[in-house]
């Protein structure tokens, strides 16, 4: 009896998800609970876990397609059982639709009492097949770019917008455009750890990505081609909610300047100890989450967000911490970060940026978050303007560290020196507030002290 492989409930108000790839391809075997198929929703990647022991045996769902919630999208035979499930109920082209072996070079002309076995027929893919039936386009029509010769979905897509002069692939029809159309889109080959793995890229030239007409510019001797990646559903998610931040808040950012010498000595001073001790490495981030903790205490206006006609004050501290996963920048939340300690700080930022690069972050960690932190100095940014994350009404964003002349007790001295901006919603934050936020900041890092005598 062939197991069905269905879309799990990935979150509240996820109805569809993307295939990003399988795991396990048609024929091999999977223990209980090993994980199958990557699935993308807007929010996070989870993984579909065999359901029972046995074998793959059919995918219904290419890497890039679509599923919603609740389909199935495969099947696997229990044990050593390897039988293929019964095909879907899709209507299938007419036999003298079916390509004749002649037409391919690699392929054997059959004899005239013998019809051609499907050893001698391009592959179809299951979503091609469908889309063939549904557009009534014959298979003899489709020019196949997929591995093996295989005929994937994209291919019949171009054959349904090619116009009636274009040439077939037996040579019929004339004119130029006609000619440009048909020309044949290289698949990209799957790059491992990169977000064009998960997802089929096509190249082609860069007048046709654009829907322009051809223009000869080989004149230059160099290439001149795109790439067309979809895009991801976290990718997509990610634009939409940045796009809503600016048209929803009105967002200002205010900046200020700390001097980071007595975190970088009492660091240096405790280190070693510090790694043995706790395993992890005493950064920067868990004195900034202290300092924004303490903060936001003084400036309760931070830690609020709109819910119209109300102000929703959080008597919690939940502080997102900005991580570049796999596929984009994610927001996982220390939750209660006022009871968290330094090293349990560390510790937990250092397990979400090791699992956001693996896409294993769950769903309730990016759920969330009072007020938010986003280190952009770890890649070398000396100023920027973050981005709200709504509902949430402040961010604060830390940049590199550079020496830089300072001025103390009447002397120029050079000092290791790092800037501050604070994106924060001007509904409900003042400037006076904003401000008052960035010095109790810049005076805790500076005093670092102060974050033991809570003064």
């Amino acid at each position: 009896m062939p197991v069905e492989l269905k879309v799990p409930e990935v979150g509240e108000s996820i109805t569809e998800v993307h295939i990003a790839q399988w795991r396990k391809q048609v024929g091999q075997r999977a223990e209980k609970d090993e994980n199958l198929v990557e699935l993308e929703s807007d929010k996070a990647t989870v993984d579909l876990p065999a359901p029972v022991s046995g074998t793959l045996t059919q995918i219904l769902k290419q890497p890039g397609e679509v599923a919603r919630v609740g389909e199935i999208i495969g099947y696997m035979a229990a044990g050593a059982e390897a039988a293929a499930p019964p095909a879907p109920d899709v209507p299938k082209p007419a036999v003298n639709d079916l390509p004749h072996a002649a037409t391919s070079p690699t392929m054997p002309t059959p004899s005239p009492s013998q019809p051609a076995s499907r050893a001698t027929l391009p592959p179809v893919m299951p979503a091609a097949q469908r889309l063939m039936a549904q557009e009534g386009i014959p298979s003899d029509a489709v020019t196949p770019t997929g591995p093996g010769g295989r005929i994937l979905k994209e291919d019949v897509q171009r054959a349904a917008q090619r116009p009636a002069a274009e040439p077939s692939p037996t040579g019929r029809g004339q004119g130029e455009g006609a000619a440009i159309l048909a020309q044949p889109v290289h698949q990209v080959p799957p790059t491992p750890n990169s977000a064009t793995s998960q997802l089929r890229g096509e190249i082609v030239p860069a007048d046709l990505a654009r829907g322009q007409p051809k223009v000869d510019l080989s004149s230059s001797g160099y290439p001149r081609e795109e790439e067309l990646v979809v895009m991801s559903p976290i990718r997509r998610r990610i634009a939409e909610r940045l796009v809503e931040a600016q048209h929803s808040a009105a967002l200002l950012t205010t900046f200020n300047e700390v001097d980071m010498t007595e975190v970088i000595a009492l660091r240096a001073k405790h280190r070693e100890q510090y790694e043995q001790q706790y395993g992890v490495k005493l950064g920067f981030m868990s004195f900034f989450v202290k300092a924004a903790v303490d903060a936001l205490k003084h400036v309760p206006q931070l830690n609020a967000e709109v819910r119209d006609p109300h102000i929703v004050y959080h008597n919690y501290y939940d502080i997102g911490i900005a991580v570049g996963g796999g596929k984009g920048l994610v927001v996982p939340a220390l939750r209660n970060a006022e009871f968290m300690s330094f090293a349990e700080v560390e510790q937990k930022i250092a397990d979400f940026g090791r699992r956001a690069k693996e896409n294993k972050l769950k769903l309730e960690e990016l759920q969330g978050g009072t007020f938010t932190i986003s280190n952009g100095g770890v890649y070398g940014s000396m100023l920027s303007t973050p981005i709200v994350n709504p509902p949430q009404s402040g961010i604060l964003g830390l940049h590199a560290i550079q020496d830089r002349p300072s001025v103390h007790n009447g002397q120029v001295v050079v000092r290791p020196m790092m800037f501050l901006a604070l994106t924060y919603d001007h509904r409900i934050v003042d400037g006076r507030e904003a401000v008052m936020f960035l010095k109790r900041i810049k005076e805790t890092i500076e005093e670092p002290t102060r974050m033991l005598l809570e003064v």
